[in-house]
């Protein structure tokens, strides 16, 4: 996978998002008639012939999201963790709809529709297991959970000696951020991404941790960010797109106006990621 891919992932308004939409769809409660793979290398650490026997019966629980993972708890106790990456996508649909070339995993739900991850590139995963927590226990804290508090975030940072951009990027340290939503969180909290995570300030360390679950909570309410039309772009169930790109700050905004003061965005390379910063309200050195 290529930096641009890795820029490009759903991240935790997307994945909940979708999350939301099939919770709202009624997906849960019916169960799994029957299964086809069409690209063998979707599924993770089974063969499609034992992920198919496997899943086949199994009644679909109400789903959840941890980090950036979409999580399906079955009947029989097992769970099917969906990885989107950077093209993936879930649609919901007719059973009798003609399958798309893209689409590499059928699950027949209930009498009438399909469940079905499409994946252009081929680089989303689907696991099938017993020990969801394997994966799952890896992730760091949710910054939208309670537990997410202003003094384990200060403490947290003083432990580190990384630059914050990388550091909040680190699914072990914080689940669901990207991108997008930690270049937005930086600019509100008026931090440059490059800067230590111990060097930062109390005031800015409560700055920051105001902004990260601000920036998060509107991204939910536009019900994402979908970015142009390509193949790369976020849709939701449905072929709906996010409205978000319309309130972004700084991100894919290089050469705009700083919505604060006025001077032009610029983008960055931070350990080998895109960023975008004005330079003015995050300065490196402070």
């Amino acid at each position: 996978m290529t930096r641009r891919q890795r820029d490009e992932m759903p991240e935790l308004p997307e994945v909940q998002t979708i999350v939301d939409i099939l919770n709202h769809q009624e997906v849960p409660g019916n169960p799994i008639s029957r299964a086809s793979v069409y690209w063998a290398k979707t599924i993770a650490g089974r063969s499609p012939e034992d992920f198919c026997e496997k899943i086949t019966g199994c009644t679909i629980r109400p789903i959840r999201r941890r980090g950036k993972y979409i999580v399906l708890p079955l009947s029989g106790g097992l769970t099917l963790l969906v990885h989107l990456r950077m093209t993936g996508r879930l649609n919901w649909v007719p059973a009798d709809s003609a399958r798309n070339r893209h689409e590499h995993v059928v699950l027949d739900v209930g009498p009438m529709h399909s469940l079905r991850f499409q994946d252009t590139r081929k680089f989303g995963r689907m696991v099938l297991t017993r020990s969801p927590e394997t994966l799952l226990n890896r992730l760091g804290p949710e910054p939208l959970d309670r537990r997410f508090t202003a003094g384990w975030f200060a403490g947290t940072l003083q432990t580190r000696q990384r630059q914050i951009k990388p550091l909040l990027l680190d699914q072990g340290f914080l689940a669901g951020l990207g991108n997008i939503y930690v270049d937005e969180a930086l600019w509100e909290a008026g931090i440059h991404p490059q800067r230590i995570s111990r060097s930062l300030t109390r005031r800015e360390v409560g700055a920051l941790h105001r902004a990260i679950p601000h920036v998060l909570q509107k991204g939910l309410r536009n019900l994402g960010t979908s970015l142009g039309s390509g193949r790369a772009n976020f849709y939701f169930p449905g072929n709906g797109t996010g409205r978000n790109a319309e309130e972004l700050n700084v991100f894919r905004r290089t050469g705009a106006a700083c919505p604060r003061c006025g001077s032009v965005i610029v983008r960055i390379r931070v350990a080998q990621r895109s960023s975008h910063i004005c330079p003015r309200c995050q300065k490196r050195h402070v």
